[in-house]
């Protein structure tokens, strides 16, 4: 099995598009080298800011091959696998597998509505048909089923299921994971703003979709918190603050899209049924960039 644990920001990246609507590998390839030369611990592609339930088969292998080649071992390639099918989700990951990804990112099966039981299964099938290490995401916001504690900590007794990417919004649930976990185990934030206490009470990072545009401050409050510089990484975190709350005015990755445009960075638009924020959004959006710059 690949060690892929990492502690810090990873982000969750976006996928760029072409005005056609078809990827662009140009600005893929300066998000990636932006992304590390800012101090992003892990790139984590075709999760929900990655826009995957839009994306191809075939479009997966190309960015998958892309991603790897271009990272080039620099941090870890982690893979959204996660499907509400356990034999698609056991594909996709088998396809991350033999494209040279360090790890898979699963989200929780969505619409099906399945138990605890049935989360178990599901992610203990999937488990059991790689050898890449795999990371847990919950957000019952999106998926309708939360993974409770006690299922987190029974896979994670699985030898290859070695994190949990937590978007519940829950501190208690979250802080019952941390006080509970094998050590081993690592809990990532899934919510930019919860980074700085969810580290504060013992998680090791973010998976962050902030850090597609501020990759160094998201990078650095991670830093500084994880070493008990709580001063630091308390004030990135207020700095911060603004921009985490905007950036999910509307569905994710609508904002962050737009704000990345804002930026300069050339990703195109979000796939339909995803559309363009709202013209209050939008104005907001520009607010924030204008207050975060001064």
């Amino acid at each position: 099995m690949k060690k892929c644990i990492f502690k810090g920001s990873g982000v969750a990246l976006v996928t760029p598009f072409n005005k056609n609507g078809d990827i662009n590998f140009f600005e893929l390839k300066r998000l990636i080298e932006f992304q590390i030369v800012s101090g992003t611990k892990a790139i984590i592609v075709l999760g929900t800011t990655g826009e995957s339930p839009t994306i191809t088969f075939e479009e997966r292998e190309k960015i998958i091959k892309f991603c790897v080649s271009q990272v080039s071992g620099r941090v870890p390639v982690i893979v959204g696998t996660g499907s509400n099918s356990t034999q698609t989700a056991i594909n996709l990951t088998k396809q991350a597998e033999s494209l040279g990804a360090d790890a898979a990112l699963i989200v929780s099966p969505y619409y099906n509505k399945c138990s605890q039981r049935g989360l178990f299964e599901h992610y203990k099938s999937i488990a059991r048909s790689s050898s890449l290490p795999i990371i847990l995401y919950n957000v019952p916001s999106r998926t309708g089923v939360n993974i409770l504690p006690q299922t987190a900590i029974k896979l994670s007794k699985i030898k290859n299921i070695v994190g949990i990417k937590e978007a519940s919004g829950n501190i208690s649930q979250i802080m019952e994971l941390l006080q509970t976990k094998p050590l081993s185990f690592k809990v990532y934030s899934g919510d930019d703003s919860l980074t700085f206490p969810l580290i504060c009470l013992g998680a090791s990072g973010v998976i962050s979709v902030t850090a597609n545009c501020y990759p160094n401050d998201v990078s650095n409050l991670c830093d500084f918190a994880l070493k008990g510089d709580f001063k630091n990484a308390l004030s990135l975190h207020k700095k911060l603050y603004e921009i985490n709350k905007n950036l999910f005015l509307e569905f994710n990755p609508i904002c962050i899209k737009h704000y990345m445009n804002l930026l300069g960075r050339n990703v195109g638009e979000t796939r339909l049924p995803l559309t363009k924020p709202a013209k209050e959004t939008i104005q907001k959006l520009i607010k924030t960039k204008g207050l975060y710059e001064t």
